[in-house]
Parts: C-alpha cells; structure tokens; sequence
C-alpha cells in the first residue's frame, strides 16, 4: 500500500509541475508580446491561387485552297475603223523674245495699163512741218506707199524708206492720204485698186 501511494503521488506532483509550467508560459508570452504575435499571424488572410491546367498548343489551319481567277471575256473587235484625231503640237521651246513684226506684202493686182496717181484737177496741200522737227532743223525725204481703190480713196498707207525721223514720216502720212488720187486703170479700161509710190523731201525755207 505504501508502494502505491508513492507512485499515485509522484504522478500528482509531475501533473501539478506541468500545470504550474504551462501557466508560466502562457503568462511570459502574454507579458514579452508572443501572444499577439501568434494572433497577428493568425489574422493574416490567406492567399489563394488557381492554377489553371496547361493546354497544348492547338495546330495551325491549313492555308485557304487558292482562288483562280475566270479569263477575261473575249470581245470581237470593232467591224468599223474610228479615225484617231491627229496629236496635238507640242511646244517645244518658250522664249520671251518678242518675234519681228511681219512686213506686209502687196497682194498681187491684175495688170494695170495706167498706174494710180495724184488727181491734177483736184487740190492736194503739203504736208504740215511738225513744230518739233522744223525747231531741231530735221530734214530728209520720205517715200510713201498708198493703195488707191477704185473710187480714188487711200484705203491703205505705209513708209516704204523712212526720213530718218518718225515725226516727219508720220506727217507725210497724214497730208497725203488726205488727198485725191486717180484709180489705175486694169487691162478691161475699168478702174481698179492698186499701191502707187509717192516721194516727199522735207527741206526748210
């Protein structure tokens, strides 16, 4: 009986030690922070991943069959021939310089068997002196040209050799062609137009 009571007393003593123990930790742990140290990582949310199954590769489709293209329909040409416009000229080259004025050239007449003149029995005045020319001592001879027409009248007047001063030349122009000429006469004794010559010298008094 002794033996067991030892025993049954010694395993007391060893449960009340562990108790004893226990309670020292809890309460060093709640003192030195563990304890909220242990909650904290128990509050941690935990974190959660899906892992998704790997697929393999799917193959690639095959290409597309390729798309043959119908010729083209057949048109039978054209029975009739168009006429193709001729091409236009091209300019080829483009210059600023200004072309020289053509001279004009006396239409030919039917022969004449009396030349145009001056009419005698009609009164023809000179030419006036141009202030301008008469002041500078200009002189010189200017040979006109006047086509007659039929009724006598200048219907076209020109220089043919120039005085040497255009004031003069135009003078000249102007009081002779305001004179009466007489119609050349055509090989049919009909009057007809015609150009005739006439020469005027400018010379100071």
């Amino acid at each position: 009986m002794d033996y067991a009571e030892d025993r049954v007393s010694a395993h007391k003593v060893g449960g009340i030690a562990f108790v004893v123990l226990l309670h020292v930790a809890i309460i060093y742990a709640l003192v030195s922070g563990l304890g909220q140290a242990a909650v904290q990582v128990l509050r941690a949310p935990l974190e959660a991943k899906i892992i998704q199954d790997v697929q393999p590769p799917r193959p690639a489709p095959p290409p597309p069959p390729p798309v043959i293209q119908p010729p083209p329909p057949y048109i039978p040409p054209p029975l009739i021939q168009i006429a193709q416009p001729p091409p236009v000229p091209v300019i080829a080259q483009v210059t600023s310089v200004k072309p020289p004025t053509p001279v004009p050239v006396p239409v030919a007449r039917p022969a004449v068997t009396k030349a145009a003149g001056l009419d005698p029995n009609q009164s023809c005045a000179p030419p006036q002196y141009p202030e301008d020319a008469e002041e500078m001592g200009q002189t010189g001879t200017s040979v006109l040209q006047f086509l007659i027409g039929a009724d006598g009248g200048v219907e076209q007047s020109r220089v043919a050799s120039s005085s040497g001063h255009t004031s003069l030349d135009e003078a000249a122009l102007q009081g002779l062609g305001q004179c009466k000429f007489k119609p050349a006469i055509g090989a049919d004794g009909k009057p007809q137009e015609a150009w005739t010559s006439i020469r005027y010298v400018w010379t100071l008094n």
